[in-house]
């Protein structure tokens, strides 16, 4: 591998600063910093028009780098910018100094967050994917195809070994998880076979969507304030629902610009948002640049298939931000958004009454009436796992109660027409 000074946790910062650069770029990159362990030690910001192919920055904030880590004793420098392969060793050669891209460091948190078996493999699937983009150059050390007496190889670079066993690891990572993969899927056919419906959290990371969880659900998983504190998804149920059984999942907080190796390493992870009956967007309501937040996590949601489920917003830490317990309702009635404060409980009640009107209006539980005809649909509903009960009628025919997504439900009339599935409230006799 390349020669690097030994790591450690003294940080300097380097900042590259374009005209499309948010003004809270840098704060949240610093708050990154923090969650990987690491101690700030300075930070030098680099306005930038255009990145400069061999250290992303000008020669003179290299040499304003180097006094700086001479100055503090720091060893580690953290880039909140993507860095070519190139650029990340060249700043290394000149600085003496360990370099870590924006990437890296998401990645390097993400390892450390990791407990279980199916995100640890998705965490280390994502850092195999972005080592084998940096395996360039660096590599003349290892050559074993120097030529001439006494210095022919065997017929393969350090480099070309590295990146077969890289790509043998990388496939066999690939199996496991499409097994874990098979597994959850199974979890998730039981989930519907029970009709429990399934609410998942997203939003930004460190909006308190984990606290949230456990104020509903009187869970404790960790709530540290700090960023991906939650890293694999957690299910429980709901407490005290009127609306009957109700599951809810915690996920991954999401970011601006995630690494593309993260996004499908950890797609597995990411389909409990996309599986949801509901989604329960949270949104820090005390953070100023909160729009730009929400529209990242949007971005994301439509990036994996999400974009279309039924969501309601819930503004969070309202303590923070001094607002009162509202709730919004749409032009149909039905709840878009809510203010409230999972650290101190204020609007918690409102919450479950707007979970439990979403899923009323997005569901069909009644009793239907089935000829023998309808056989085939019978039996598709059975499959599906959505009859809870059935009973036959004194002309014979089938009366059952059905409980499932007016989608699946929609789905179902389209492929078997006829009125069946559109009867109101069929009582049986």
């Amino acid at each position: 591998m390349i020669e690097r000074a030994e790591r450690g946790d003294r940080a300097v910062i380097l900042h590259p600063v374009f005209s499309s650069t948010g003004a809270d770029v840098l704060d949240e990159f610093r708050e990154l910093v923090l969650s990987a362990g690491a101690e700030i030690e300075g930070i030098i910001t680099a306005p930038r028009k255009s990145k400069d192919p061999r250290t992303f920055v000008g020669s003179g904030k290299i040499e304003e780098l180097e006094a700086l880590i001479e100055e503090t004793g720091a060893n580690l420098i953290l880039v909140s910018q993507s860095l070519s392969a190139i650029q990340e060793r060249n700043i290394e050669k000149i600085c003496q100094c360990r370099v870590l891209d924006r990437a890296t460091l998401i990645l390097d948190i993400f390892a450390q967050r990791a407990q279980s078996y199916e995100g640890k493999l998705q965490v280390e699937l994502a850092q195999l994917r972005h080592l084998s983009t940096r395996l360039v150059r660096g590599w003349s050390h290892l050559e074993r195809q120097k030529g001439g007496i006494g210095l022919r190889g065997p017929g393969e670079t350090q480099l070309e070994t590295d990146r077969r066993l890289i790509g043998a690891r990388i496939r066999q990572l690939n199996a496991r998880l499409e097994k874990v993969s098979r597994q959850r899927e199974q979890s998730r056919r039981q989930r519907v076979r029970s009709r429990a419906p399934l609410v998942t959290l997203v939003g930004y990371t460190n909006v308190g969507k984990s606290t949230l969880f456990n104020t509903l659900t009187g869970s404790s998983v960790g709530t540290q304030d700090r960023l991906f504190e939650t890293l694999d998804p957690t299910v429980r149920r709901m407490l005290d629902m009127h609306c009957g059984e109700v599951l809810l999942a915690d996920t991954v907080g999401f970011v601006r610009n995630l690494p593309h190796e993260l996004i499908a390493a950890f797609r597995a992870t990411l389909i409990e948002a996309r599986e949801a009956d509901l989604l329960l967007h949270v949104i820090d309501a005390s953070d100023p640049f909160h729009t730009e937040r929400q529209h990242d996590v949007e971005t994301v949601l439509e990036s994996i298939g999400a974009d279309k489920i039924p969501v309601i917003r819930v503004f969070n830490k309202i303590d923070r931000s001094g607002q009162e317990v509202t709730l919004r309702r749409d032009d149909r009635g039905r709840p878009s958004s809510l203010s409230v404060s999972a650290l101190s409980g204020d609007g918690i009640t409102q919450v479950k009454e707007a979970i439990s009107d979403m899923l009323a209006s997005g569901r069909i539980n009644r009793w239907i009436e089935l000829q023998g005809s309808d056989a085939r649909l019978r039996a598709q509903l059975f499959e599906l796992g959505v009859v809870s009960e059935e009973r036959i009628a004194d002309n014979g025919s089938w009366v059952l109660h059905i409980d499932m997504p007016m989608e699946t439900a929609e789905r179902l009339a389209r492929k078997y027409p006829g009125d069946s599935l559109k009867l109101e409230g069929h009582n049986p006799s």
